[in-house]
């Protein structure tokens, strides 16, 4: 008989927990698991106009960060100290109901080096900037090979701009040669524009590591696939392999922690040029906001992505990653926004960070576009509302 009991309440429960299975759990697919659920609600736009100050020209905004403890925002051009020393430039944007109503420049600070002189002419070329809780801001020097400008990433202090350290590079990176005998390194005018770090808080550290993140803008050189024609003769579309970079500084120092493929998109029709050109760190889960952006017959263009680096592979120790690498996870990507569906003239976007909490408690993001220092590009402030599901 007790027997007999137990078996009708295995039974019973049995039932139960198929019914609660099947009815009161939803299923997760693998894609919402891997990626967050927001998107981003177009605010405003604001065109800064052409302006010098203190001596210098605004322009070439090439990437832009958030200090919350003063509610600034600060931004590199990218003059490689040909217009005036090479500097970033202190911003308040004024948002007023949830509208970008005016940009002022406030305050620039010119980058200097160990020695405290400002760096020679067309001996940098600043492209990525993010802020520490520190009081000190990373800068990375995107490398130009045919005028023999290396690739670095630097710290820097906020308040004088002096350079207290550099992030050690990998050989890979680091061109051999220029021109066709090149054989290794980033690409010319193709390395560093992005730069991020892991959100850690907005108070001065006490003591967490920094995590810094940063992706090259296009394939090292050797990781670039030869173009190839489909029977037709035209050329294939083809995923463009770029390196992600993983850095953990703390009181020793700095090492590279990880490196993985970042899958950037083919070029889209009619685009001369097409790369990755800033990052932006969500979370510690290891979720970013990518920008890629274009250039072509048709104007400018650009996407916001959402990656995820948890599964990918370390691909430090491959020297090269040409042809088919079956057994290399690269980072996730998923489609946030393709910013031509807002109607609006893009410019040549460069850089993108988060700014202060919205009225309604939303987090707020800012992009900025590199005018190049032309009169017939503008410098465009676009403001968006981050929303999560």
């Amino acid at each position: 008989m007790k027997k007999s009991i137990r078996i009708l309440v295995l039974s019973l429960a049995l039932i139960g927990l198929t019914f609660i299975s099947s009815c009161a759990l939803p299923r997760v697919s693998a894609q919402q698991r891997t990626f967050l659920d927001i998107s981003l609600e177009f605010l405003g736009e604001y065109q800064l106009p052409k302006m010098k100050f203190q001596d210098t020209t605004v322009g070439g905004l090439s990437g832009i960060t958030y200090d919350r403890q003063r509610d600034r925002f600060y931004a590199i051009s990218d003059d490689r100290s040909n217009l005036a020393p090479a500097r970033f430039y202190t911003l308040n944007l004024d948002l007023n109901n949830s509208k970008l109503q005016n940009v002022n420049i406030e305050n620039v600070t010119f980058l200097k080096t160990k020695d405290r002189e400002t760096y020679p002419k067309g001996s940098i070329d600043p492209e990525g900037i993010a802020l520490t809780p520190q009081g000190t801001v990373f800068i990375s020097s995107e490398g130009v090979t045919h005028e023999l400008i290396p690739p670095f990433i630097g710290e820097f202090d906020l308040k004088n701009g002096r350079l207290k350290q550099n992030l050690p590079l990998p050989q890979r990176y680091i061109p051999d040669a220029k021109g066709e005998q090149q054989q290794r390194g980033i690409q010319d005018n193709l390395g560093f524009e992005s730069l991020t770090l892991n959100p850690i808080g907005s108070l001065p550290s006490t003591g967490e590591p920094i995590r810094l993140f940063t992706v090259t803008e296009s394939a090292l050189i050797q990781d670039k696939d030869p173009p190839q024609k489909d029977e037709q003769g035209n050329y294939k579309p083809q995923i463009i392999k770029c390196r992600f970079l993983h850095y953990l500084i703390s009181d020793g120092p700095p090492i590279i922690i990880s490196e993985h493929l970042y899958p950037l998109s083919p070029n889209p029709p009619g685009a001369i040029y097409h790369g990755v050109v800033d990052l932006l760190a969500i979370d510690q889960g290891g979720h970013f906001l990518s920008l890629e952006r274009s250039f072509g017959l048709t104007g400018f263009g650009a996407k916001v992505y959402q990656v995820f680096t948890g599964a990918a592979t370390d691909t430090s120790r491959i020297a090269s990653l040409k042809g088919e690498i079956r057994a290399v996870q690269p980072v996730k990507k998923q489609l946030v926004l393709d910013l031509q569906e807002l109607k609006i003239r893009l410019d040549n976007l460069e850089g993108l960070t988060f700014g202060p909490r919205l009225p309604d408690g939303s987090q707020s993001l800012i992009l900025v576009s590199d005018d190049n220092f032309k009169k017939e590009q503008i410098t465009q402030f676009l403001l968006f509302r981050l929303k999560r599901s």
